[in-house]
């Protein structure tokens, strides 16, 4: 990868595809990453979702916030840099339950409901998960390394990894 390569910085509700350099996304709690990769094609995107779904909001005009849109968003971004379906797999991170005390027993926290909406969004979109690291009560940020479409998370209480 060359040093001119982008580093591009995805925040809440928002979405990047590339085909060069970094895409990442920092201060994942709840929310969750979708990180798609298309080795042939050396396409990838990354959303950073807030919701699982439209109805949660009020304002739905945002379609990066919702993982039942921001996956098809995605893959049509990916398909306009070369990125073909069958060859598109999924990395997901994030889901925490970062207020546990205040979910009602037996009650399912935001975090479990996005990761289960991201899943469901995939699976509708016939596209693998092939790495997660979801759930549990920490925080998280994502680096989708386009060279290769290794996926590293990094926490100040777990350290860092590769998906």
């Amino acid at each position: 990868m060359s040093d001119d390569a982008p580093d591009i910085r995805v925040r809440v509700a928002d979405f990047a595809v590339a085909d060069a350099g970094t895409i990442s996304t920092i201060g994942l709690g709840s929310c969750v990453a979708i990180a798609l990769y298309d080795d042939v094609a050396g396409v990838g995107g990354l959303a950073h979702v807030l919701l699982p779904n439209e109805s949660m909001s009020r304002d739905r005009s945002n379609p990066a916030k919702f993982s039942t849109t921001a996956v098809p968003l995605l893959l049509a971004e990916m398909d306009r840099l070369g990125a073909k379906l069958g060859r598109i797999r999924a990395k997901i991170v994030g889901g925490a339950s970062m207020f546990g005390a205040l979910v009602p027993n037996g009650g399912m926290n935001i975090g479990e409901r996005n990761v289960a909406a991201v899943r469901c969004a995939l699976a509708e979109a016939r596209v693998p998960i092939v790495g997660e690291d979801t759930g549990s009560d920490y925080g998280r940020s994502v680096y989708l390394f386009l060279e290769d479409g290794r996926v590293e998370v990094r926490s100040l209480r777990r350290g860092s990894h590769v998906l």
